[in-house]
């Protein structure tokens, strides 16, 4: 129980800092995020060989891993739950839990990062709270529809992002707009910024709302992994544990190599469809790493970023905010690509740091404090009135 607590820290640590990887270039593109899609006329410069070798470890993968882990947690917590004989809290204080989430994600994405994912993981996780407890072929059925649906959704994505960056006049009023877009953060005062966020917030909120269907497929993996024992020390689970890592990293990697290839609709369908494979592939690739080397000084720090995920994962975007936005440092549009991963490396070891010393004192971080306060408030409440 111990090994399989460490490396879910050590894995949501990773993920942590693993989706600033990603983040880091639309702090330092001031918002724009075309290169997700690739470089105009492809022209293979140092350049872009150095961001586009760094975003293929980066870019989906750790936001999937991310997701995976959450729908772990949640069947963690349904157990605990059951453990406790606490059966009629659950769902419902789960439930409330993510609606404190979604507030906070809410703020966040206004006051911080238009491309918070909190918000979405808080209705995902809602949805998923009441799936589970349905009979396993209704979820097995829902699991298909809404695996249809995704993969519908990314291709009819990929084929218009295709249209759209092939076509010259509708490229390039595409990039008008996200120069437009770019140049609230590069000259916009943070009023202005937060402003923008509010007026757009449903376009902002497209990708967010879209993954909703890939959510909770990759919840509901989560969810299988813990069920199945995938962390146990039996045979059949060290089986387990070799399939997924040779389908994680052996077929994920090659699969995700095909964002390399000339077509902008690669790195849509790499980014929904096949990151999340290689993201199961660094999960096993922790756990193999642990089980045979032991947690060492780089994993203890993953794994104390881990415990404070939540307040790590909206400082790290506030101190990129501040550094690459007009209001602060002015770095945005100004940094190479070797520049831009040197300040993304500076911002995890910070946040290693933080959390390192912060749990020195406390045994979670102060965001995690906060909202499991009022995830409890209820019940507090309620056992006060019980006994007076």
């Amino acid at each position: 129980m111990k090994n399989r607590i460490q490396v879910l820290d050590v894995a949501r640590g990773a993920a942590i800092l693993g989706t600033l990887g990603t983040n880091i270039w639309i702090f330092a593109s001031l918002g724009a995020y075309d290169f997700l899609l690739g470089e105009e006329d492809w022209l293979y410069t140092w350049e872009t060989i150095v961001e586009w070798i760094f975003l293929f470890f980066m870019n989906g993968k750790f936001l999937g891993l991310l997701t995976i882990l959450f729908g772990m947690g949640l069947e963690i917590k349904r157990r605990s739950y059951m453990k406790n004989n606490q059966e009629n809290l659950w769902p419902w204080l789960y439930v409330w839990g993510m609606l404190l989430l979604f507030i906070d994600g809410f703020l966040h994405y206004l006051f911080v990062f238009e491309f918070d994912v909190l918000m979405s993981y808080a209705v995902t996780g809602m949805i998923v709270a009441f799936l589970i407890r349905c009979k396993t072929s209704v979820i097995k059925t829902i699991a298909i529809i809404l695996g249809v649906i995704h993969l519908l959704g990314v291709t009819l994505l990929a084929i218009t992002v295709e249209i759209l960056f092939r076509i010259e006049e509708l490229r390039e009023e595409l990039f008008i707009e996200m120069q437009e877009m770019s140049a609230v953060y590069l000259t916009g005062t943070y009023l202005d910024q937060v402003l923008y966020r509010f007026n757009d917030f449903w376009a902002m909120r497209t990708e967010a709302i879209g993954i909703i269907p890939m959510n909770i497929l990759l919840f509901l993996f989560g969810v299988y992994l813990v069920r199945s024992g995938l962390f146990d020390k039996t045979d059949e689970s060290k089986r387990r544990r070799k399939k997924f890592l040779f389908w994680g990293l052996g077929i994920g990697i090659p699969l995700n190599a095909l964002v390399f290839l000339p077509l902008y609709s690669m790195g849509v369908f790499v980014r929904y469809t096949f990151a999340p494979l290689m993201a199961l592939g660094y999960l096993m690739l922790f756990h193999w790493i642990i089980e045979k080397k032991g947690s060492g000084f780089l994993f203890n720090r993953l794994s104390e970023v881990g415990r404070t995920a939540l307040s790590c994962y909206i400082l790290q975007n506030i101190v990129a905010s501040l550094l690459f936005y007009s209001w602060g440092l002015r770095l945005g549009g100004s940094l190479n690509s070797a520049e831009i991963i040197g300040v993304w490396a500076f911002i995890c070891i910070g946040m290693m740091v933080f959390a390192h010393i912060w749990l020195k004192k406390y045994t979670t971080g102060p965001v995690e404090i906060v909202w499991k306060w009022l995830t409890i408030l209820p019940v507090t409440i309620k056992e006060k009135r019980n006994a007076a």
